[in-house]
């Protein structure tokens, strides 16, 4: 586990690889937004929304981020200070986020499921 530290809304991007390629995520706080991202070797697959930056209450104090992957590296968390806030499952082709943004109808078959990014603590179930 690789940790970084970053204050929201100062410009960042974190990267994170998984044992198994092609798959890895990023996180990027654009100075507005913090959005976490799945990816493969030539593509991102998928994006959820994290926070707003104006939304933050704690924005000028220093947090800790961190991408966790399990041990099979199909599926990965994203943690903020600790708390899971977007995950994504290589395998079922889909991210979760708190925010269940953003959210579009599936183009086509076979590809990420983003119609639906709704939270659900079985998306992160192998933490414990």
């Amino acid at each position: 586990m690789q940790d970084q530290t970053f204050r929201p809304g100062d410009k960042t991007l974190f990267t994170s690889e998984s044992l198994t390629l092609p798959h890895s995520a990023f996180f990027e706080d654009d100075g507005d937004t913090g959005y976490f991202y799945a990816a493969n070797l030539d593509m991102v697959l998928d994006a959820v929304h994290s926070y707003n930056v104006a939304n933050v209450s704690d924005r000028d104090r220093e947090s800790s981020l961190s991408i966790l992957w399990s041990e099979d590296g199909m599926k990965c968390a994203l943690l903020i200070n600790g708390y899971p806030h977007a995950a994504f499952d290589f395998d079922a082709k889909r991210g979760y986020c708190r925010t269940n943004y953003p959210s579009f109808p599936k183009t086509s078959a076979g590809c990420w499921d983003s119609s639906d990014h709704h939270w659900s603590d079985d998306a992160i179930a192998w933490l414990d």
